[in-house]
């Protein structure tokens, strides 16, 4: 008798997709950052135009938001201009930043709405907070901007990352709360990048929340594609500097990609968090009722691009 393999099922395409624009960061986590960045890190080889094609890209095949990530996204010389197309794209937008450092002028961008922010706290202890990202003061300038954010509507959602016994991630959790932040997960950290190095281990799916490639896809600063910026450490499903979005996603390659990643476990999410909109994978996943969940988790400047209206938002590719 003959047998036959037959690939994977093809995943949908995603409908939520991170754009990794760069691993520079002002901040140094070293026991725990996904993508290794720091400040001498650089912004990768996806050019201005490369990352304009993948933002026109993914609203044709469907993408409705997209995450601009790092390292820290607002580093970026054109993180102004990228986030600015996106939104003439008629996309969604979602800013994951350390919120260090907050021009003036990017307020008005954020208050936008199609655009929320995100970021990470880690202590309502200053001390505690500047030893895991490395820089002092970074406690005080994140909280100060988070306050902004809330006072000025901005919706935010802020993530804690428990990793070691005794960190005041309760307390954090708390604070954030009585400032007026409705959107609070924590998580564990995952053993990938930076804490797979401390940890002496090397990365697996098993670190991974499941969700990956269900609806979500990440790009990275040299436009390799995963199914989310966790799952780096596999092999990419493509680059989107010689292939266009759609073709990615519709290859054999991604849907075998997509199967390998154990999916979680039957009633171990809560619709909030385990959506590919909520970002259930990301560094700021978790959920509302498990702190340590284990299976989830303007002036436009003249860019008057707009998929309804004209092909300047098509792939330039």
């Amino acid at each position: 008798m003959t047998t036959t393999s037959t690939a994977p099922a093809t995943p949908a395409a995603p409908t939520f997709l991170e754009l990794e624009i760069t691993r520079r960061c002002q901040l140094t986590c070293a026991s725990h950052c996904y993508a290794e960045a720091g400040p001498a890190r650089g912004h990768g080889s996806m050019t201005g135009d490369d990352w304009r094609n993948v933002i026109s890209d993914a609203a044709r095949v469907g993408v409705e938001m997209v995450q601009l990530i790092g390292g820290e996204p607002t580093t970026h010389p054109q993180f102004t201009a990228l986030l600015t197309h996106a939104l003439n794209c008629g996309l969604a937008v979602r800013v994951f930043s350390n919120l260090y450092r907050v021009r003036l002028e990017w307020w008005a961008l954020f208050a936008h709405p199609r655009v929320t922010l995100a970021t990470s706290y880690y202590s309502d202890d200053p001390d505690e907070h500047d030893a895991i990202t490395g820089r002092g003061g970074s406690h005080d300038r994140t909280r100060a901007n988070i306050l902004e954010a809330v006072r000025r509507d901005i919706p935010i959602k802020v993530g804690i990352i428990h990793m070691r016994e005794g960190q005041r991630s309760d307390q954090a959790r708390a604070e954030m709360e009585s400032l007026g932040v409705t959107h609070v997960r924590v998580d564990r950290v995952r053993e990938v990048g930076n804490a797979a190095v401390k940890a002496d281990a090397l990365p697996s799916v098993t670190q991974l929340c499941g969700s990956c490639g269900q609806g979500r896809a990440a790009v990275g600063p040299d436009g390799q594609v995963w199914p989310c910026v966790l799952s780096r450490f596999l092999h990419p499903a493509g680059n989107v500097r010689t292939s266009r979005l759609a073709d990615v996603f519709a290859s054999d390659t991604w849907a075998a990609l997509v199967s390998a990643i154990p999916r979680p476990r039957r009633g171990a999410c809560v619709p909030d968090s385990c959506t590919p909109k909520e970002d259930s994978c990301q560094p700021s996943p978790g959920t509302d009722t498990d702190r340590t969940v284990t299976a989830c988790n303007p002036d436009l400047d003249g860019d008057d691009c707009s998929p309804a209206e004209t092909p300047a938002c098509l792939p330039a590719h």
